[in-house]
């Protein structure tokens, strides 16, 4: 008897406290099973910088801030099926929650927003260009997006000319040459400049250069690591700080409206509350962190050059690529006044900078 009167205390403290664990147990479990599941996905390999840089730590805010109603699950490399211009359908129809998407990769998708891509509109860099892009798509461009809740819209930090033959000083280098084009409206860039467009997404490029299919590519310098460009290329062409970038790759977080109308009104605050402009500023931020240290590997290399094109090459490149502008505007598809649009955009990039446009 005298032992069980001395042990009894320690079995019911034992006893308490797996109660307390399985009481726990079953909170968490209950938390688990209410929190929703968004899918993400995209088009490039974990490692990239979007990834890492943006959508992992975004979703840990996220889940922090809806206190764990909402959980993310993200499939990069287009793991969910189809190739990167079916991705805003993916999204629209459900098959996903979010997509992070370039606007370019569906042609004719997004017609208003075709004009942040215009040739020598932008600046290079990232928070800058998103911003803008952010407001333009806010405003002129926002009947583009009916079908979605736009969670950010950024840009790629401009294109830059990868090159493996020879060097690209100005417009005369150009002529020639096969370049990888992200998008419709850089394939109309380069064209006008004297090379060949040849369309294709970023996981191609460094095999089709190494076949010697194409002779360079246009890419923002952030697709320099995943696609491991600089293992094929030697030569980099970007425009200099304070001229417009030749061209951009429009970059948008789209979520599927009806999911998002759907969300617990908790969840719902904590994803407006770190979307919009603060996502794309985000965005922004991260692709020129991410810029920075490539370029400076690639100048510190004795195997690469990087060039900043010189005043007379940048307005002879601009010059003849006004074309491209023009066509652009005076296109009659979509019942959309395009001159009304480019009009908008340069008054959204006087707010925030002074290029030689």
């Amino acid at each position: 008897m005298k032992t069980i009167i001395k042990h009894a205390p320690g079995r019911l403290q034992r006893l308490l406290l797996a109660n307390i664990i399985t009481l726990l147990c079953g909170l968490v479990s209950a938390q688990a099973l209410a929190a929703t599941t968004l899918r993400i996905t995209h088009f490039l390999p974990s490692v990239a910088s979007v990834q890492r840089g943006v959508l992992e730590p975004w979703c840990a805010d996220l889940e922090a801030r809806a206190e764990h109603t909402i959980r993310c699950q993200i499939y990069p490399a287009m793991q969910l099926g189809g190739i990167p211009s079916q991705l805003p359908d993916m999204v629209r129809n459900g098959v996903v929650d979010i997509a992070w998407t370039a606007l370019g990769y569906s042609a004719g998708r997004f017609p208003r927003s075709e004009a942040l891509e215009l040739p020598f509109m932008l600046p290079a860099g990232g928070v800058t260009a998103s911003q803008i892009a952010w407001d333009f798509v806010q405003g002129p461009a926002r009947d583009d997006f009916a079908d979605y809740h736009v969670l950010a819209v950024h840009s790629d930090g401009g294109a830059v000319f990868h090159s493996r033959p020879r060097a690209i000083h100005g417009i005369d280098d150009m002529v020639g040459l096969k370049l990888r084009a992200p998008t419709r409206m850089a394939s109309r860039l380069i064209d006008a400049l004297g090379a060949s467009a040849v369309s294709m997404p970023p996981g191609q490029i460094a095999d089709t250069l190494a076949k010697g299919v194409i002779d360079g590519a246009s890419a923002g310098w952030e697709v320099v690591p995943p696609t491991k460009l600089d293992e094929v290329t030697h030569y980099h062409t970007e425009s200099a700080s304070d001229q417009a970038t030749p061209t951009v790759t429009v970059l948008a977080f789209l979520m599927n409206k009806q999911r998002y109308e759907q969300l617990p009104a908790q969840a719902r605050e904590a994803l407006d509350s770190l979307s919009g402009e603060t996502l794309s500023r985000r965005f922004g931020r991260a692709w020129d962190n991410a810029i920075v240290p490539v370029r400076m590997r690639l100048e510190n290399d004795p195997e690469q050059t990087v060039i900043a094109l010189d005043n007379a090459a940048y307005e002879a490149m601009r010059d003849a690529s006004q074309g491209v502008t023009d066509d652009w505007m005076a296109s009659s598809a979509g019942d959309i006044d395009r001159a009304a649009l480019v009009d908008s955009l340069r008054a959204i990039v006087d707010r925030y900078v002074n290029l030689r446009h």
